[in-house]
């Protein structure tokens, strides 16, 4: 539990003011990284921190790029010396590759952070994908509509995030299945 409650701290320390709502997404995403401990066994802590720390780069005292996986993980990686795992889900959560890839930053991106394995990747797609901003459940599909809606379709995350969809889609559905053959009696991931 020591992991969750550092990561916790930091990222309240780093978002609840500057960002409130940043803040609440990330706890509801980090709520629903909880939600699937049953499927996760020994890496639910892991996770979880990974979950409440993904948009830790959006904080305006470690925005560098403007592309906050990066900026994000470089951070905990360099400033806090994080858990390798954390940095690198937060590196590459939600496809981050492909809005590196608008942004100019793939190569550093894939030569700095190593991926994470399928599962916790998909795990951490799906907690991001059904939380609102406001840190509410959601659908994929409604939370792909509502980015594309604010973020315009023909900028850099409008066009990643379209491009992403079709990834974003069978990640959640890859966890819906775990987590129904866990309801069922079927172990963890």
């Amino acid at each position: 539990m020591e992991l969750t409650h550092w990561a916790y701290a930091l990222s309240e320390s780093m978002l609840s003011e500057p960002l409130p709502r940043r803040w609440a997404h990330s706890l509801g995403v980090a709520e629903r990284a909880r939600s699937l401990a049953l499927v996760l066994g020994e890496d639910a802590a892991l996770l979880e921190s990974a979950a409440v720390l993904h948009d830790i780069g959006y904080a305006p005292s470690i925005a560098t790029t403007g592309f906050h996986p990066l900026d994000g993980a470089r951070f905990l990686r360099h400033k806090e010396e994080a858990d390798e795992r954390v940095v690198s889900l937060v590196a590459h959560h939600s496809c981050a590759v492909l809005e590196a890839e608008e942004r100019g930053l793939r190569a550093d991106l894939e030569a700095e952070f190593a991926q994470e394995r399928l599962d916790l990747r998909d795990a951490l797609i799906f907690c991001d994908m059904t939380t609102t901003p406001d840190g509410r459940r959601t659908t994929p599909a409604a939370r792909l509509e509502e980015i594309i809606s604010r973020y315009r379709p023909d900028t850099i995350v409008g066009r990643f995030i379209q491009r992403a969809a079709p990834e974003i889609h069978a990640a959640a559905a890859r966890i819906e299945r775990r987590l129904a053959e866990a309801a069922d009696g079927h172990q963890p991931m």
